[in-house]
Parts: structure tokens; C-alpha cells; sequence
């Protein structure tokens, strides 16, 4: 069976590009789907579900590594539990480290000729082995690292701004008009380039109808809820 699991960090985020894309490679996998932080397992009901509905020789789909978890050590664990089971696992966007990639690469890449040399040739295959692990590794430490790059990029804008007396948050009394920026994040999720539209900035901030640099706050804002 296949199965597609598909996960956002907050409610507020669109979940049906993932959604899409896994059901336009995999038109018959049923969708597992929730929000919820992609550094933690725990409490991730749909997911920890997932697994345990999975019988051997099954298939699961993911739009991306960083779906399954962005911590590298929890991914590359259930990484390899789930391969251990007999379980398929296919990355759209990262297909060199699906599952059938992997096994490949542990199969012997040179004969053994049953010469002396066969002992050179057995740890150059065993070499290979290692690079193919450590390759799906690497996978999820991207992933990882995008969320730390992203917090201290954060820190040190707030920093920065601080430094130069800018105003950081709403002051106090101030009245903010909460449907124009939900609006407006709305049009960016759905038209900017960088979270899958297909609009450069300066297209997109028309049609959000706000200034530059309040299209660039909500930038900042909606990199975050990518998490």
C-alpha cells in the first residue's frame, strides 16, 4: 500500500501543495496529514499513526526530507528503522536517498575475482556502503541546519533593528489590522515564488497591496511558519 504523509508546523500554513504533488506522483496513496513541529516526534499523532499502520513492502511518500523531521538524529534513525521493516521510503525532492536508491548502493559495486585482490575490492564496496549512509544523513542535517540558519538570520535581525531604534512588535495601545496582514500573507503564500507560487516580489506585493518593507516583514514572518 502507499501511503503519503504530509506535514506542516502551524495551522495557519497551506498544506495542499504537498498534498498535490505527492498525489499527482502517487495518485492512489492515502494522505496522512497534520501541523504540528518537525524537530520533535512526540506529538505528532498522524505520523506516529503512519507507522504503525505500516505492514512490509509498503510505500511512503514525502514532498520532502524535512517533512519527515528536521532533527538529523530522529530522521536518520526512523530512517533506517523503517528500511530494517521492509519499508519503502520515496523523497520527491531529495529521490537520491529513496529507500531503492539506498539498497542499490549496497550492493557490491565491484566482483570478487577470488584473487588476493579480492580483500582491496571488498573494502573499496564496504567504502561505498558508507558513503551511501552518510549521504542520507547529510539529507537530514540540511534539513536541520535550514531551521537553525533560519532562527539566527531571525535573532539577528530583531538584534539589528533594536541597535538602530527600530520599533519591534506592535507598541503599546497600537491597533493592528489583523485581517489586512492575514490577507496579505495569504496572496504571498500563494503567488511568491520562494514558497511555490510563481510571481517574482515585485508582482507579488501588488497584488498583496502592501509596502516593501511590510512585504518584507511578512516574508520574514511566513519563512518562519515554513519550519
Amino acid at each position: 500500500m502507499v501511503r503519503g504523509y504530509a506535514r506542516i508546523s502551524r495551522p495557519t500554513q497551506k498544506i495542499d501543495r504537498q498534498i498535490i504533488n505527492i498525489l499527482k506522483a502517487y495518485p492512489n496513496a492515502k494522505i496522512y496529514q497534520e501541523a504540528y513541529t518537525g524537530t520533535r516526534i512526540e506529538g505528532r499523532k498522524q505520523f506516529n499513526k503512519l507507522i504503525d499502520d505500516l505492514d512490509r513492502g509498503d510505500t511512503v511518500v514525502f514532498d520532502s526530507v524535512s517533512r519527515m523531521s528536521r532533527d538529523a538524529d530522529i530522521g536518520t534513525n526512523i530512517y533506517f528503522e523503517l528500511f530494517d521493516r521492509g519499508i519503502n521510503l520515496v523523497f520527491l525532492k531529495e529521490p537520491y536517498i529513496n529507500t531503492d536508491t539506498y539498497a542499490s548502493n549496497l550492493k557490491d559495486k565491484i566482483e570478487l575475482q577470488g584473487t588476493d585482490e579480492d580483500a582491496i575490492f571488498d573494502g573499496l564496496n564496504n567504502y561505498f556502503r558508507l558513503l551511501a549512509k552518510k549521504q542520507i544523513r547529510i539529507a537530514f542535517e540540511q534539513a536541520e541546519k535550514e531551521v537553525s540558519d533560519l532562527r539566527v538570520r531571525t535573532s539577528e535581525g530583531i538584534r539589528e533593528a533594536k541597535r538602530k531604534g527600530k520599533q519591534i512588535g506592535q507598541p503599546r495601545g497600537a491597533k493592528y489590522n489583523v485581517k489586512k496582514s492575514i490577507s496579505a500573507k495569504d496572496a504571498i503564500r500563494k503567488h511568491c515564488k520562494e514558497f511555490g507560487g510563481t510571481l517574482s516580489d515585485a508582482e507579488t506585493m501588488k497584488i498583496a497591496g502592501v509596502s516593501h518593507n511590510t512585504y518584507q516583514k511578512y516574508k520574514r514572518e511566513l519563512r518562519l511558519e515554513f519550519v
